[in-house]
């Protein structure tokens, strides 16, 4: 397979990870956890709340 990708163009190239990344995107499920963080953040963002930032622990 790796030969066969080698004789591709640029473009032929581009196309096929294009597709690739649709492929495995569409493949991909969210847990419900998941997109209630997602729904959660975006209601926060509409409300003008600031993005909530991770804080190092420092060792």
């Amino acid at each position: 397979m790796e030969a066969e990708l080698r004789k591709l163009s640029q473009a032929e190239l581009r196309q096929i990870r294009e597709w690739l990344d649709d492929l495995i995107e569409d493949e991909l499920e969210f847990t419900p956890e998941f997109e209630n963080s997602i729904q959660r953040s975006e209601r926060d963002m509409a409300a003008g709340k600031a993005a909530r930032v991770r804080e190092l622990k420092h060792a």
